[in-house]
């Protein structure tokens, strides 16, 4: 009895000073409570999404299949789709918008269902959701427009309003844009981004850019990056700026992470340029460039006329910062 009662008391006095330390740990700012603590670290966290928590319903279906066709467009409505032939080349979504659009860095699009319809400086025009999905259709894959009412069209949509609605984002959250990268004073370089392809890319890519085909042919385990079932251009990845900021935190995909990032800016700008060097790639033909307000084109978008000093070789391949400058100078906010 006596040892239950000593007990008590040693129990009593072990809480109290749990309590004690823990009021004087708050009171120095060092001790948060776990709710604090998880919205602190939900605000500032790196996009994520639960695919787990798909409805198991009629949307969700719609919602999966949306998905299903970011993941795999080709086998669905590639040059051999099973759903439609709509693409002219026998790329993904994914290619580029990784993870069916949900890793962070790499052209993310959680929150692209809340941005359209809007103003789009490369068509000049305000467009819907649907009319920018079919410029990537048509664009970047070399194919014909989705109907506004097929259920691929419609799949893609629910898809993207489902991570719109579902993804908690913040201001704070990270990963809904690209990397920025910094801007050296020299032009970017095709021969020494050469040197980084061959070292870093052509064990996927191939030695020509061609891409590495699947054993089923149906679609590509490695992209094509030049050549003429690649991407157009005119496409946002044949713009150099702009894909050296996507380069910097996805390649090469075995050794590069946003946080730690494989190229340095300067390097990913070259093996831009050597991947977009028109002179020594061939690329689909286009038979209209876009941007039909000069003023309003990104600055490594390198079709004139321009409404700026600067010849096409600076806007295609830098140095940047002068154009920057002479953008930022006259405010406007120069664009990539």
């Amino acid at each position: 009895m006596k040892k239950s009662y000593l007990y008590i008391i040693y129990l009593l006095i072990v809480v109290g000073m749990v309590q004690l330390y823990s009021s004087c740990s708050e009171s120095k700012g060092e001790g948060k409570s776990d709710a604090q603590s998880t919205e602190v670290k939900a605000d500032s966290a790196v996009v994520a999404v639960d695919t787990t928590k798909i409805p198991h319903d009629k949307f969700g279906d719609a919602i999966k299949y949306g998905r299903e066709l970011m993941l795999h467009t080709a086998y669905y409505i590639g040059p051999n789709g099973v759903n439609g032939k709509y693409l002219g080349n026998k790329m993904n979504c994914t290619n580029c918008h990784q993870d069916a659009g949900t890793k962070p860095y790499s052209l993310n699009l959680v929150t692209a269902f809340r941005h359209y319809p809007s103003y789009r400086a490369r068509e000049g025009k305000v467009l819907s959701l649907a009319e920018r999905i079919n410029n990537c259709i048509m664009h970047p894959h070399l194919g014909r427009p989705l109907p506004l009412d097929c259920r691929e069209m419609i799949g893609i949509m629910s898809y993207l309003k489902w991570l719109s609605d579902s993804a908690n984002v913040t201001k704070a959250t990270k990963g809904l844009k690209n990397v920025e990268i910094e801007l050296p004073d020299t032009a970017a370089s095709s021969t020494a981004g050469a040197v980084l392809y061959a070292n870093d890319c052509a064990r996927c890519h191939g030695t020509s850019g061609q891409g590495e085909m699947r054993l089923d042919n149906s679609t590509y385990k490695y992209p094509p990056l030049w050549g003429m079932k690649a991407y157009q251009p005119g496409s946002s990845m044949h713009r150099i700026v702009k894909m050296a900021q996507w380069l910097v935190s996805n390649m090469p995909y075995d050794k590069a992470t946003h946080d730690k990032p494989f190229l340095t800016s300067a390097q990913a700008l070259d093996l831009a340029a050597f991947i977009n060097d028109d002179k020594i790639h061939q690329r689909p033909f286009v038979k209209e460039y876009q941007y039909p307000n000069p003023e309003e084109k990104a600055i490594d978008y390198d079709r004139g006329p321009f409404k700026d000093p600067f010849t096409e070789q600076q806007h295609k391949y830098g140095p940047y910062k002068p154009i920057a400058d002479y953008w930022k100078g006259r405010g406007v906010e120069p664009t990539y």
